[in-house]
């Protein structure tokens, strides 16, 4: 995959999408790439194709949403910490799609019912829109490096760049509620406490960090 911070950078939030289906080669890379993030993060993450029911709902027309034939349906078995591992894992899928040439948004509650398989003890978490955007959308106005973090002259250029993705990173009506703290090559990350969808955006700004850090250089204090 290209370099993550470009990617990063490229990526915004989009909610028409064309009338274009997604080609079998970009299908079964994306499929792939799901199955092996699953395996990794025990989930049952799943990409459903040419279904624009989810997206026609009263609900997706109050979220702007048009013409959306394909997301991704974040589910997993229930358990405390299923929010922010769909959120981590979900944004690495939302990378390798823009890393495709396709267009995503993340979508709590503006869409209506979807057709992903939830087992028994399972939950669908949220879904993401995916597709060929009429546009790629455009970045939005957001917080500085050291109103979410510890960051000061003397912290080393991993964690500059952890904090610099994690800016970069989507959050429910961009509010960025979240905050890294560093000691040593030890990272604390923690979410805010008012607000909609705060551990799904934990795992999403944990994982720009990570990409953007470089798992190699730091260790995430539990």
């Amino acid at each position: 995959m290209e370099d993550y911070m470009e990617l990063m950078r490229q990526r915004h939030s989009v909610r028409q999408y064309l009338d274009k289906a997604i080609p079998a080669e970009l299908r079964a890379e994306l499929d792939a790439y799901c199955g092996e993030l699953n395996r990794e993060g025990g989930l049952h993450m799943q990409i459903l194709y040419d279904e624009p029911v989810c997206f026609s709902s009263r609900l997706a027309h109050y979220g702007s949403f048009e013409n959306c034939a394909n997301y991704i349906a974040l589910v997993g078995e229930k358990a405390p910490d299923l929010d922010e591992r769909c959120g981590y894992y979900g944004e690495k899928l939302v990378l390798k799609a823009q890393a495709l040439g396709l267009n995503t948004c993340w979508a709590a509650l503006t869409h209506g019912k979807s057709k992903a398989a939830v087992g028994a003890g399972e939950k669908e978490v949220i879904v993401i829109a995916l597709g060929y955007g009429r546009t790629q959308g455009k970045p939005h106005r957001g917080k500085t490096a050291d109103t979410v973090s510890d960051l000061d002259g003397s912290a080393p250029a991993w964690y500059r760049r952890g904090v610099e993705a994690a800016l970069l990173a989507p959050t429910a009506v961009n509010q960025q509620k979240f905050r890294f703290e560093r000691s040593g090559e030890r990272v604390r990350a923690t979410a805010g406490k008012l607000g909609s969808c705060l551990k799904i955006d934990l795992g999403i700004v944990k994982c720009h960090f990570a990409l953007g850090a470089g798992e190699e250089n730091f260790t995430w204090e539990r």
